[in-house]
């Protein structure tokens, strides 16, 4: 098996782990979810090794490296098999069983990626950095005992239930958490202990497996009876309405159902992770002594809660339009540490966010381009405000008018707001993943105004810092309208566009779509403006893309090589080293580009940048001038021995 075979497998397997994490079962989700999104992050290194032609590393190395790594990718895949097929009770009351598993796994992977000397391939420093972050995450689970926290929870209700306990609730929550709420469901859970049951070859089960019958009876029973017509239908809590409401409120949209109990919310209240839940229902988690978000199982930062008036009115709206009787909020609360803000008066700073989210929701233009302002010019001055405006349950509200204001004033306030508030880090992921704001920032950088334009990107640059919104952004369609911006838009906005581009294209299924959206031509326009204001952007660009096969063969066709070697011949520090980074990765792939940079006089350039050069300059040089002498020796070994076919002897 060749190199390339060999790189093709890998790829395929990682693609055959992550399809499989797609299905994995509620009791390892986290676990499976992120060794599936490890494995995912190395994808680019393994595709670079598959179209790489050359390497600095002897054949035989690479390939012992190589078939190490296969071997570990081999023990995931079984592993994550094994948990998709077997018993969801088992993998909760085994718990440890299971986990050690995947520390071995985990010490697999991390050895098999530490022999690989990614220093001695042709690959970019962006996916060095990526490899490393990887081995990084790795060791830091190793070093954990396995990483992820389990769900105390759900083990602790699974050990009371077999130890007698009844309770509704438990059994409600317990058919929740491990997805058994209909027949399928607890068809294929009962198989998979019959399963385990049989594998042992006729030995008695023992007492683990008749526990965990006993469990599966219990919850079957539980859901019959809360459902006597039970179908593939999930199993709900039953609404204290009467029977014709109960048929409407078969419809009550997602949001406006506390994530706890599932009912249609009477106190809406939003805690710190920003996630909101009826007041009672979050109160009564808080008071059982837990201390993270239900649903995100983010931990709290405080356990005050703060109103979502704006949802609570939006729930009265939709309960008058559909003829049915708004949910009766306490009249007198009574007052308790944990969710306690109705236990005492708003603050100024609350009441005036409150009157703010009220206006959001105003049907008045005016009354909405104001309230957009005034968050706007809040969430700029420091973190407290940004933590309250996110928690009182702003953003959904901003989101909303990206895409339903008309007002391009309007619009771009709102746009600002969130960019602003993706200043607080822990805002960034909340903004994308539970808002889903992405869309609506791209559409104002479609069509708004040039400052609204400017302003999307600087939030599509404020929010792809973090990996998972770098895949979001691109695929939501950003990177068309981002080059449309830095080839039209004004300085300020040329800025914006370049910062946002840049970090997007540090994922490598980026680097394709903004190859074909036209960023390449745009870059080398650039280069060549008078002024020079954006030299520095483009050139590191052109280093990301130049590491992308088919920006490889885009930047070569636009006669890149001369002004490669004018910016190692006299450029800055930076320019000199992403000028470099740029010929390694075009030379890699065509020695004419080689020829082309001899003749322009490179070859003294590369000594000095060599000898006296950034680190990074020092590492990009030595590379093109093994490349040299590795195009000098070929020429030899073929006896052309023709001139125009040398270059300069090193």
């Amino acid at each position: 098996m060749s190199k390339e075979e060999l790189a093709k497998t890998l790829i395929q397997s990682v693609k055959e782990i992550a399809a499989i994490s797609d299905h994995h079962p509620p009791p390892m989700k986290i676990h499976c979810s992120h060794l599936s999104r490890r494995l995912k992050l190395l994808l680019p290194m393994l595709e670079e090794i598959r179209d790489c032609k050359s390497s600095l590393l002897p054949e035989e190395s690479m390939m012992k490296a190589l078939l190490s790594l296969k071997e570990s990718l081999l023990h995931a895949k079984d592993l994550l098999v094994y948990i998709s097929q077997v018993s969801k009770i088992y993998l909760v009351l085994e718990r440890d069983q299971v986990m050690v598993r995947f520390q071995k796994v985990t010490a697999l992977l991390e050895q098999a990626l530490s022999e690989i000397p990614y220093r001695s391939l042709e690959i970019s420093d962006e996916l060095q950095e990526q490899v490393e972050l990887v081995l990084v995450q790795l060791r830091r689970s190793i070093g954990k005992g396995g990483g992820e926290k389990y769900d105390d929870e759900l083990y602790k209700d699974l050990i009371s239930l077999y130890d007698g306990v009844t309770d509704s609730d438990i059994l409600r929550r317990v058919a929740g958490k491990l997805q058994l709420m209909t027949v399928t469901d607890l068809t294929q859970e009962s198989l998979a202990l019959l399963d385990m049951v049989s594998s042992r070859g006729g030995d008695d089960p023992g007492e683990s497996f008749e526990k965990m019958m006993m469990l599966l009876k219990k919850i079957k029973d539980f859901v019959q009876t809360y459902n006597p017509n039970l179908d593939d239908v999930p199993l709900r809590p039953k609404p204290s309405f009467s029977k014709t409401q109960d048929e409407d409120l078969n419809n009550v949209p997602e949001d406006f159902r506390c994530p706890i109990s599932l009912k249609l919310m009477s106190d809406p209240v939003i805690v710190s992770s920003g996630q909101t839940y009826d007041r009672d229902c979050i109160k009564k988690w808080l008071e059982e002594g837990n201390s993270t978000c239900p649903k995100t199982k983010e931990t709290l930062t405080s356990d005050t809660v703060t109103p979502n008036y704006a949802l609570r009115s939006l729930i009265a709206q939709w309960c008058e339009s559909n003829g049915i009787e708004p949910p009766k909020r306490p009249k007198n609360p009574q007052p308790s540490s944990k969710a306690s803000s109705s236990s005492s008066p708003p603050s100024d700073e609350q009441l005036k966010i409150q009157e703010l989210l009220r206006k959001l929701t105003s049907q008045r233009p005016e009354e909405q381009r104001s309230a957009a302002g005034e968050i706007r010019l809040l969430a700029k001055q420091n973190n407290h405000y940004r933590i309250s405006i996110a928690a009182s349950g702003a953003i959904p509200l901003l989101v909303n008018l990206l895409t339903t204001s008309n007002d391009p004033r309007t619009q771009e306030h709102a746009v600002t707001s969130i960019l602003n508030l993706s200043i607080f880090q822990e805002n960034k992921g909340r903004i994308v993943s539970t808002f889903g704001a992405v869309p609506g920032i791209v559409q104002v950088l479609k069509k708004g105004s040039m400052e609204a334009r400017e302003n999307a990107a600087a939030t599509l640059f404020s929010l792809s810092v973090i990996d998972e919104n770098k895949v979001t952004i691109g695929a939501a369609g950003a990177i068309p309208p981002l080059v449309n911006l830095l080839s039209e838009g004004s300085q300020r906005g040329k800025k914006d566009a370049g910062t946002a581009l840049f970090n997007l294209c540090i994922f490598q299924g980026n680097k394709g779509k903004a190859v074909r959206a036209g960023l390449v031509p745009v870059l080398m326009r650039l280069l060549t403006e008078p002024e020079g204001r954006m030299v520095d952007e483009a050139l590191a660009i052109l280093a990301i893309l130049s590491s992308h096969p088919e920006g490889k063969l885009v930047v070569g066709a636009a006669d890149a090589v001369p002004y490669m070697v004018d910016f190692i011949r006299s450029g800055s520090p930076r320019n000199k080293e992403n000028a470099a980074a740029v010929l390694v990765q075009l030379c890699s792939c065509d020695p004419q580009h080689l020829i082309e940079a001899d003749k322009l006089g490179i070859m003294g350039c590369l000594f000095e940048m060599a000898e006296s050069g950034t680190d990074r300059g020092k590492r990009k040089a030595a590379q093109l001038l093994n490349s040299f002498s590795r195009f000098n020796e070929q020429q030899r070994r073929s006896g052309l021995g023709v001139e125009d076919h040398q270059v300069s002897q090193i």
